[in-house]
């Protein structure tokens, strides 16, 4: 077997500043309320001199202005497993370590290529959604936790190789118990490599049968004792916003990510949505819901965002806006459409399927609709707003724009190009019709749809222009 581990060193600092779009100086703190330590700072904020660890107080000595936020720990975990939502779409097998998604890969190779073309998708697809991350492989997960902390990158496939690699790794990045950490330095035990060399007897009566165990699932003796993880099937994603927002203008940036987000989980489920709700939060606890629906399940990002920010620019904002979620629970399976080998469409051609949904989301769901047949072959009765997808295919030419009613066609005799077709129907309602229809061209050059008299080629009556 082999483990990828995706180590998350800062994954409660980049949840927060993936949704802010300026680079001002920000801190993370924790602690007590009378003496807050910062945990995590920001570009900006380290080069004017604030380093983790410093007292709240001292830093404000440093910089009089920056921002200071504090360390969300069960924040940092929900975004912990929507990354582990988004890795499934390499592996079935899923888990959670301390800032860390292991998965096994053995099986993904075939699929996805040998390793360095699934580590090149997944730092693409870490780096896209704004998570720093370091990556490792090894036979086993917790080994791989371990190598991804020492250095980025390590990639260890033979079981000859990894436990080599495991010498040398420092006392204090193994992973082990607290315990044993404290204690081993102390006895002078600073490596992997001289630990696994001494007597298991004296380790387990100075530290117990915990760190025996603790080695032995670094080493593979013994299963890794760890919980697959599964995605989830409603995905649920809050932002709260830095200020008051009164504008629609400043809602673009997050609504950007979040649909980004959305994708990026209907990714790794391999599934799609057709409806979801934007949720803008005021104060008091008032929401304003913002329903977007698809008329066929979507993943794309840069869809999804375009239609969202479309329903959203429709609507008028009654208060400031304080956060943002976004709720998708109807998330069907996922066809993506098909394509021609030989497509003569330009490389930037929109696809129908993202015209109409742009359309819609511009002009409203009731105003973009597409012609269904009857079972009524009189022309003005034929065609009706299609109620589901099954559209009939029609054998004959007929207009993309039909008159409700014949009307005469003026002008002078027009050329026929087609026809005739004879339609004799209606003899059961007391309508009783019998035409034959043309197509023509009329003296303007305009191609039409008219009927006449049987036997006839004279007072022509229109029925429909074609496009």
């Amino acid at each position: 077997m082999l483990w990828a581990c995706i180590l998350l060193p800062h994954i409660a600092l980049d949840s927060v500043l993936r949704r802010r779009a300026d680079d001002t100086p920000l801190v993370m703190v924790d602690g007590p309320v009378n003496a807050r330590s910062i945990v995590a700072v920001n570009a900006t904020a380290r080069e004017a001199g604030l380093r983790i660890g410093q007292r709240l107080i001292a830093a404000h000595a440093l910089l009089a202005q920056f921002d200071a936020l504090p360390c969300d720990h069960q924040a940092a975990g929900r975004w912990q497993r929507f990354l582990a939502a988004v890795a499934y779409r390499y592996s079935s097998e899923v888990s959670l370590l301390p800032h860390a998604i292991v998965l096994e890969v053995s099986g993904s190779l075939g699929l996805f290529g040998p390793w360095p073309q699934i580590e090149a998708r997944l730092r693409a697809d870490f780096a896209a959604l704004g998570f720093r991350h370091r990556i490792a492989i090894a036979p086993t997960p917790h080994a791989a936790h371990v190598l991804a902390g020492i250095e980025d990158g390590q990639a260890v496939l033979l079981p000859g190789q990894w436990r080599q690699a495991l010498q040398n790794v420092p006392i204090r990045k193994s992973r082990l118990p607290s315990a044993a950490l404290d204690a081993l330095p102390a006895m002078g035990i600073r490596t992997l490599g001289q630990l696994l060399r001494l007597p298991r007897d004296g380790l387990r009566r100075r530290f117990g049968n915990e760190l025996l165990q603790a080695i032995d699932r670094l080493l593979g003796d013994i299963p890794a004792g760890l919980d697959s993880y599964r995605p989830p099937d409603v995905f649920d994603q809050r932002i709260e916003l830095t200020h008051e927002v009164e504008n629609i203008a400043a809602l673009v940036f997050p609504l950007r990510r979040m649909t980004g987000d959305l994708a990026a989980y209907l990714a790794g489920r391999d599934g799609g949505v057709q409806r979801f709700m934007l949720h803008l939060e005021h104060r008091g606890g008032r929401v304003t819901e913002v329903p977007v629906g698809l008329l066929s399940p979507e993943r794309d990002a840069g869809m999804l965002f375009e239609l969202a920010r479309g329903r959203l620019e429709q609507r008028q904002l009654p208060e400031p806006v304080l956060a943002m979620r976004l709720v998708a629970r109807e998330l069907p399976v996922f066809v993506p459409a098909g394509r021609d080998l030989f497509d003569e469409r330009p490389a930037h051609a929109l696809p129908f399927e993202q015209l109409r949904e742009r359309l819609r989301a511009k002009l409203g769901d009731k105003a973009v609709y597409r012609l269904g047949s009857t079972t009524d072959p009189r022309p003005e009765r034929a065609q009706a707003v299609a109620e589901s997808a099954a559209v009939y295919a029609e054998p004959h030419p007929r207009p993309t724009w039909l008159l409700d009613r014949p009307i005469p066609l003026r002008g002078s005799s027009p050329r026929i190009l087609a026809g005739p077709e004879r339609l004799e129907t209606g003899w059961w309602d007391g309508a009783e019709t019998c035409r034959d229809y043309y197509v023509v061209e009329t003296s303007l050059g305009q191609h039409a749809w008219a009927f006449c008299p049987p036997g006839e080629q004279g007072g022509w009556m229109l029925q429909g222009w074609f496009a």
